[in-house]
């Protein structure tokens, strides 16, 4: 299907580009997000990974999948912004960060388990918190996330097994601390 659209966007229907929009947006946030922990900065990453693919299409050889290609773009974006922030020393304090509130979409699960979950997400390191968002959220295999992070096969899983560790370590030390 992406190859329908990306032909009409190259045959100068500019329009056929909010295919992709539509279809990538939210998992394009949630990748920005589990890497630059800011959900300002996330979108203007999110919106910044849109603009390079929509101006480097025409360079984008259809070896691999478009989706694969536009995340490996948000993924550099999203680290070449975190170290911008990092320069400047703009980075946010955790506590002065915003929560987000997934109250309405998870009516059933308490306010107090909902802030326990953003609060590890927002303590994983960034490359830990992507993979994470790739491998159960997009449900990315192991292939597909060294395509998306230029990562050799076993770096990737490598992360995947810190992150899990490091997701079990910081539940356990929200669980102390009650």
């Amino acid at each position: 299907m992406d190859d329908i659209y990306i032909d009409r966007v190259l045959s100068g229907d500019l329009e056929a580009f909010s295919y992709f929009l539509k279809t990538y947006k939210n998992m394009a946030y949630n990748i920005a997000i589990s890497i630059v922990k800011d959900e300002q900065y996330a979108e203007e990453v999110t919106q910044d990974a849109f603009m390079k693919a929509f101006s480097g299409l025409k360079s984008f050889r259809r070896t691999a999948k478009f989706k694969s290609w536009f995340y490996r773009i948000v993924v550099n974006e999203s680290f070449l912004r975190l170290r911008t922030l990092k320069k400047t020393q703009n980075l946010v304090s955790l506590e002065e960060q915003s929560d987000v509130s997934f109250e309405d979409e998870f009516e059933e699960i308490s306010n107090q388990k909902i802030n326990k979950i953003h609060t590890v997400l927002s303590l994983l390191a960034p490359k830990e918190g992507l993979v994470l968002q790739l491998f159960y959220l997009e449900e990315a295999s192991i292939n597909e996330i060294t395509d998306i992070t230029g990562w050799t096969k076993a770096n990737t899983k490598v992360i995947l097994h810190r992150a899990r560790k490091s997701v079990r370590e910081i539940w356990k030390n929200i669980e102390n601390d009650k």
